[in-house]
Order: structure tokens, then C-alpha cells, then sequence
């Protein structure tokens, strides 16, 4: 009885084993957040490219001018194309890009003068657009009306390689407005027949 009482006050006091406890108490946690550091910086980047590609599809496309009989099916292609150059290395798969041109008839009202899609739905043409920024009025950055806008955006469905059981695909996107740079309005398809 005494014997056992001695293996016991020796196995209470003894500290021989509680660094290997506490290692394996505190690696779970450390994995989890290099794991989920990982994942947040892959997400990080694609978003940065996101927001890349829809400056650059904004910019490419508000170059064009009526007097080169504006945008056709295959320029929008090539257009549209280059996402996949600008979110390179990343897959270009799960991209969602829509350009539109938006007619605002004053500080308050618009409509959607033309829109493309690839991977998605473009917007109707002559839907009422509802989301003209808020500093549109207040900057009066139509000096006359009718004034068009090229409306670009880009969404990306980011699917973490650790943390999908956690969270599921994670939907990234940007959008921006730019004015026309050569002319006032750029025709796609022939449309708007007129400026």
C-alpha cells in the first residue's frame, strides 16, 4: 500500500512529460493558423488580380471610339480575354466579367445602353440602372446629359485549398465606372445608333 502510494506522489509531481503534453496541445493551433495564413494570402492575391482585371477591362474598352465603328463581337472576345492574361498564374475558370455601357439621363437616372457577359448575364439593354455612385451628382461628372459610363466588373469564386470544409468557395469581385476617353459614348454592335 505504502509502494503505491510513493508511485503515486511520484507520478503527481513529475514533470518529465508535461513539454510533449503542451507540444501536443499547442501543434493543432499552430497548424490551423499557417494553414488559414496560407489561404488568406492565396485569397489576398486573387483579389488583387480581381481588382486588376476589372481596371483593365475598363481601360481597354473605354478606348474605343464610334469613328472606329466601336466594338464588335470579336474585339469584346479579345477583350474580355484578357482577365485570363491579368489573373495569371490563377485559373480563369471561375471568372465572372460583365462590361456595360450606362447612359445616365441625369445625376439620378440611367440605363443600361449595352452590356456583355462572359461566363454570366449580361444586363438588358434599356434596364433601369439603379446604382449610379453616390458622389455622381455631387461632382457633376457628366458636364451634359445624355452622358455615358462604362461600367466594368469582375467576380471570382475563390476556393480555399485548406479551409473549403470552413467556409465553401468564397466570391471575390471588384467593379469601376470610367468615362469614355476618345469619344462621348462607345458603340457595341452598332448600339446606341447614335451618340
Amino acid at each position: 500500500m505504502i509502494a503505491s502510494l510513493n508511485i503515486g506522489r511520484r507520478f503527481a509531481t513529475s514533470t518529465r512529460g508535461v513539454a510533449a503534453i503542451e507540444f501536443a496541445f499547442i501543434v493543432p493551433v499552430l497548424m490551423l493558423l499557417f494553414l488559414a495564413s496560407f489561404d488568406a494570402a492565396n485569397a489576398i492575391a486573387v483579389y488583387m488580380k480581381v481588382r486588376s482585371a476589372a481596371f483593365t477591362l475598363g481601360s481597354i474598352t473605354n478606348q474605343y471610339t464610334t469613328s472606329t465603328n466601336g466594338i464588335q463581337s470579336t474585339d469584346m472576345t479579345a477583350i474580355t480575354g484578357s482577365t485570363a492574361a491579368v489573373l495569371a498564374p490563377y485559373s480563369s475558370t471561375p471568372v465572372v466579367v460583365k462590361i456595360s455601357q450606362i447612359k445616365a439621363t441625369s445625376a439620378g437616372n440611367a440605363t443600361v445602353s449595352w452590356s456583355y457577359s462572359l461566363n454570366g448575364t449580361a444586363y438588358a439593354q434599356g434596364a433601369s440602372w439603379t446604382t449610379l455612385p453616390t458622389q455622381f451628382a455631387s461632382t457633376n461628372a457628366c458636364n451634359s446629359y445624355p452622358c455615358y459610363l462604362i461600367f466594368a466588373e469582375v467576380s471570382y469564386k475563390y476556393t480555399p485549398s485548406f479551409g473549403y470544409f470552413v467556409t465553401g468557395p468564397i466570391t471575390l469581385s471588384d467593379n469601376l465606372y470610367v468615362t469614355p476617353r476618345s469619344s462621348v459614348c462607345i458603340q457595341y454592335n452598332n448600339v446606341p445608333g447614335t451618340c
